[in-house]
């Protein structure tokens, strides 16, 4: 007998495309879809393909790749665009790295110096009162702008890196919860 709630199983399973079955895709142990090599070299033939011959449809390459859906042909050639430019990315953001390095450690540098104040092509001097002496006046321009330099240099480092991005902490009932510069361990 049955109750009419058991799940139905289709006569005939779907047939596997070209790239194997169109159904199964690889999931990690989040459960999130991940890339194969063979995806890889199917998005990669694919845009080959667009490449070799221009107008072609994304439901003519659903068609030929064995995408299951025209989006999923467009995701592909998307992708498979985002592989051949993040080398280049990576090198780029490594040199500005690099960059941003020489110059906080140049910022650094002008901090650690004494500075003194010149009006007029004139050192400044002061009587100590400790000692009765006249010495220099410190000039904390220099200091300040150097700070100042410094402050910007590592806020364009997080920006380049991406630590200034929101993390998701959860979800729940469509609304998105986002800690920005908050420590956790301060909520419990």
């Amino acid at each position: 007998m049955t109750t009419g709630n058991e799940p139905t199983v289709p006569d005939d399973p779907p047939s596997p495309g070209p790239q194997g079955d169109p159904q199964r895709r690889d999931r990690n142990s989040m459960g999130r879809f991940t890339r194969t090599l063979a995806s890889v070299r199917r998005d990669t033939a694919a845009v080959e393909y667009l490449a070799d011959h221009p107008g072609t449809t994304y439901e003519e390459l659903k068609e030929r790749f064995g995408y299951a859906h025209r989006s999923d042909a467009k995701k592909g050639i998307e992708r498979a665009k985002a592989d051949v430019a993040r080398p280049a990315v990576t090198r780029l953001i490594a040199t500005e790295s690099e960059e941003l390095d020489a110059l906080y450690t140049e910022a650094v540098a002008i901090l650690q110096r004494n500075h003194v104040t010149v009006s007029h092509g004139k050192v400044i001097t002061w009587r100590n009162p400790d000692t009765g002496e006249e010495e220099p006046l410190q000039d904390d321009g220099p200091k300040l702008q150097a700070i100042q330099v410094a402050l910007r240099v590592r806020e364009s480092y997080r920006k380049l890196h991406g630590l200034d991005q929101p993390s998701q902490v959860a979800v729940s009932g469509g609304v998105k919860y986002e800690v920005v510069g908050v420590d956790t361990s301060d909520l419990t």
